[in-house]
């Protein structure tokens, strides 16, 4: 018996042991934005709640292989109709499936709003690169392939962004962010971000975009606030548009 109960606890714990499993963020980023922190919790509940539904499942399966395996060669009695169990099993997945439900309406409603903040910056991808542009002060920072523009935006604030793509489409992807967002032509897509801390968060494009997709990163850099003014009204603005940038990686590669 005592080998047995060892054989089903370890049974139970083999697929968390085997997938690497990370407790408590099961592999997810926290998140570095207040948005993040949001969705995060969300994957945690959903975690937890597969683990749970999971668990009990297996626990039914492995009592029935058990209880009503094969003791004899006569015919055991047979059942069927159970009302009480059928209605259970009918009326309790809903009830999982509506609470979930109205965890992810509002955890998008959180996540997707845009109220108007103190800072805005109007992002255009393209092939194969960012642009970065700064409608206050009119600074625009850009680079294509293996230069990796930054974007600089300040530490506690609500971040408006307005994303297109100038050709085709493209994904504007931050992990630390846990958020993801199309870049397409002729849309612009908006969003918002709040950085709790400072740091670098490095990003990249999630679409398949042509030849140099692997190499279409940028990071963002968040900073104190003070330290964001002075950066704003100090740092030389790009001048290159973004044919201009197209016809440099099309004459000398990627990070010419």
């Amino acid at each position: 018996m005592t080998r047995s109960r060892r054989s089903l606890v370890l049974l139970a714990l083999a697929p968390i042991i085997l997938a690497g499993c990370q407790v408590p963020t099961f592999g997810a980023y926290r998140g570095a934005t207040s948005q993040g922190r949001d969705a995060f919790k969300l994957w945690q509940g959903f975690f937890v709640a597969g683990l749970i539904i999971g668990g009990f499942v297996l626990v039914l399966i492995l009592w029935a292989v058990f209880r009503y395996r094969k003791r004899s060669e006569e015919m055991p009695a047979q059942t069927q109709y159970h009302r009480l169990v059928e209605i259970l099993y009918t009326v309790v997945p809903l009830i999982i499936v509506s609470v979930l439900f109205v965890f992810v309406v509002l955890t998008e409603n959180e996540v997707t709003a845009t109220p108007k903040g103190p800072v805005q910056v109007e992002v255009t991808a393209f092939q194969w690169g960012w642009q970065f542009y700064y409608p206050a002060t009119g600074k625009v920072v850009e680079g294509e392939t293996t230069e990796a523009p930054q974007m600089v935006v300040p530490t506690g604030q609500t971040i408006n962004v307005s994303l297109k793509s100038a050709d085709v489409i493209h994904g504007f992807y931050i992990p630390a962010f846990n958020y993801s967002e199309y870049a397409m032509p002729g849309t612009v897509n908006h969003f918002n971000f709040n950085i709790l801390h400072n740091g670098v968060y490095r990003g990249q494009c999630t679409q398949l975009c042509g030849l140099y997709h692997s190499l279409m990163f940028f990071s963002v850099k968040a900073v104190a606030p003070a330290q964001f003014a002075a950066w704003e009204h100090n740092v030389p603005s790009n001048n290159a548009t973004i044919g201009q940038l197209k016809e440099k990686i099309k004459a000398k590669g990627p990070g010419a």
